[in-house]
């Protein structure tokens, strides 16, 4: 059987480390005790099979065998097919941990990244702090109400949401303490804290 493979950057500067996207990956296949390693394609020069990989030039993508997937969301959820830890196998806990896996994806994160890249390139009026402003209000009602978002437990779903929100500058972002007890919580878990490390001795084994 193929090993599965992320593949990241063998280089980032210093302050997206722990951050990169592979770490979701690193983390999903911790959490499944999914057997994985971990290999490298340039950053300042990205060469043609790079392109093959992931169309857009970006990292990480996930291979095991003949099979490449880009993109983190699919990767996630290709990992969750795999492991029942991640997602549940009965029809209504699987469809409530997709909805909210493509959420934290579609509905929290297409609106953080712009807003957080404008922030920190100094745009004083970028327009989306009100819409940010609301979707995160959204999230904070239901974890008001919920310890997890699907299923009654920790799916991938909470492992992608968590990451689209654990960011210092969307954390500081309003007072939400249902959503920052839930980034505590989540973050605190053994294969977080794992994958983590792998990835900050990844890149400082290449500075």
């Amino acid at each position: 059987m193929s090993e599965l493979t992320i593949w990241t950057y063998d280089w980032v500067p210093e302050t997206p480390r722990g951050f990169v996207r592979d770490m979701r990956l690193r983390w999903a296949c911790e959490e499944a005790g999914l057997p994985y390693q971990v290999k490298s394609t340039s950053f300042k020069n990205r060469a043609e099979d790079h392109f093959k990989h992931q169309p857009f030039g970006q990292a990480p993508w996930l291979t095991e065998g003949e099979l490449s997937i880009f993109e983190s969301g699919a990767g996630l959820l290709y990992l969750a097919r795999k492991s029942e830890k991640l997602m549940p196998r009965d029809p209504a806990g699987e469809a409530d941990t997709l909805q909210w896996t493509i959420a934290a994806l579609n509905s929290v994160e297409m609106v953080s990244v712009p807003w957080w890249f404008l922030e920190v390139s100094g745009s004083e009026d970028n327009g989306l702090t009100g819409w940010l402003e609301s979707r995160l209000g959204h999230v904070e009602r239901v974890l008001k109400e919920q310890e997890w978002l699907a299923a009654g437990r920790f799916t991938v779903a909470d492992l992608i949401m968590a990451d689209a929100l654990r960011i210092e500058k969307i954390r500081a972002f309003g007072d939400r303490p249902a959503t920052e007890s839930y980034v505590k919580r989540i973050t605190e878990r053994p294969a977080f804290k794992t994958a983590y490390a792998g990835q900050m001795a990844h890149f400082a084994n290449t500075s």
